[in-house]
């Protein structure tokens, strides 16, 4: 293992554990954000021109500033655009990326990292927490801070795009991988960052961040068709494929239950649907706890949750909501378009050891949040529309015990592709895996 897959392991250990441990007196605060910087100007649009007029990834404002941990200013420089791109329902908005340069000035490599900081707070996304904000939900993108180390070593720019937008649409795939791709377009056209037309890209993320980057590998021919072929290939881990499937999974675990108060509300949110009539009183209060709720503070927060303490009798079964189908199955990879470029996917199945003992007939088990089933099925899905893709599953290893293991491999993987060598693939081998077709409206009780 090379010193930078070293260092992005341990990275990866210090990083994912502070997110799944969150201390409880830090509850009361999950929903509070101490920023400065949600008053920055930097982040409206104030041109005279509609927004609709300009391009996805036309840069709109640009600065540079020093890259903060934790509030603290380092020599690391970075610059910092506005851009315009569009949300879950196609409308323009305007969003912010990052660029930090190689530490060798190289310009024709770059790896576009996602984040997995999963919140419904705009406060606590990436370009917040690199401009010196520091709130609870932004102690991950603060943390990840660490995993730039290891991709400048190995000569990498790197690119990491609030994907979230600046409404904080949280899960929303089709919106993060917009942004993703048109953060791209913005940073290889503003002149300061030093990237050009000709710049290739890896694409990166777990969790969260792999919501993102696999939606961008997925909507890259159709809606960035430039971008896409400037791709070597993503690498992701810990992916959500079917939410539909991941709230029946995670219902009642001891851990990841607060997805399921985040979910909701991210899918009401970027698809303008109101979900509250559902709600009983008891599912009104942690729904209205939860509006501005990180993953930090989330986690651990609501042991033993189900959809069913929620909903009103009538609606104990999720699927005989018409508008909460509706808004999943916009979400579900498994209806999005394959990509072309090569690919590498980890997933774990050790859910057990983050209090997840769920196997409902058709889900089955996995990694404490993530449905291992729905990963093999995306992944043979992919297979045969001829993508070569590289999938690992790792049976005994949780979420956060598979980003320790993936993470310095993903590294690997993607060097070997900056570097020409062939894809590989195991698509002949990965098991079977679950049904990903779209959730079908169920009549209450």
């Amino acid at each position: 293992m090379s010193r930078a897959a070293r260092l992005l392991a341990t990275a990866v250990v210090a990083t994912m554990t502070a997110a799944v441990a969150p201390a409880a007196t830090a509850h009361a605060a999950a929903t509070t954000s101490t920023t400065a910087a949600t008053d920055d100007s930097f982040y409206t649009y104030d041109g005279s021109a509609p927004l609709a007029s300009y391009a996805p990834g036309a840069v709109l404002k640009e600065r540079t500033l020093q890259y903060h941990v934790l509030g603290v200013p380092t020599p690391l420089k970075v610059i910092q655009l506005l851009y315009r791109s569009v949300d879950a329902q196609g409308r323009p908005v305007a969003n912010v990326t990052s660029v930090v340069r190689s530490l060798t000035g190289q310009s024709g490599k770059a790896v576009s990292y996602q984040s997995f900081y999963d919140s419904l707070d705009p406060a606590d996304s990436p370009s917040r927490a690199i401009a010196g904000d520091v709130t609870l939900g932004g102690v991950i993108p603060n943390a990840e801070a660490l995993f730039l180390a290891p991709l400048l070593l190995e000569g990498y720019n790197v690119v990491i795009p609030d994907t979230e937008g600046q409404k904080a649409d949280f899960a929303a795939g089709p919106e993060y991988g917009a942004a993703t791709l048109d953060s791209i377009r913005a940073a290889t056209s503003a002149a300061d960052t030093g990237l050009t037309a000709d710049t290739e890209f890896g694409l990166e993320g777990y969790s969260g961040g792999a919501i993102a980057t696999d939606w961008a590998a997925a909507m890259a021919p159709a809606y960035a068709p430039e971008v896409n072929r400037r791709l070597v290939g993503f690498a992701e881990g810990g992916l959500l494929v079917d939410p539909a499937h991941n709230l029946k999974y995670v219902d009642g675990s001891l851990v990841w239950t607060g997805v399921i108060p985040m979910a909701l509300i991210g899918v009401s949110r970027s698809f303008g649907i109101d979900l509250t009539p559902y709600l009983n009183s008891y599912g009104l209060q942690v729904y209205n706890a939860t509006q501005h709720a990180s993953i930090v503070g989330a986690l651990g927060r609501y042991p033993g949750l189900t959809w069913k303490k929620m909903a009103k009798p009538q609606y104990a079964n999720p699927d005989s909501v018409p508008a909460f189908v509706n808004a999943v199955n916009r979400i579900n990879l498994g209806s999005a378009a394959s990509p072309t470029v090569p690919g590498y996917i980890g997933q774990g199945d050790g859910g057990v050891f983050e209090g997840t003992f769920s196997n409902v007939s058709g889900i089955g088990t996995g990694d404490g949040v993530m449905v291992a089933g729905d990963v093999r099925a995306l992944a043979r899905q992919y297979c045969a529309s001829g993508e070569t893709l590289q999938y690992q599953q790792f049976d005994l290893l949780s979420h956060v015990g598979t980003a320790a293991a993936w993470a310095p491999l993903a590294l690997g993987w993607l060097g070997d592709r900056f570097a020409g060598k062939a894809a590989p693939s195991n698509c002949g081998r990965i098991a079977a895996g679950n049904s990903l077709t779209p959730e079908a409206v169920t009549p209450g009780s």
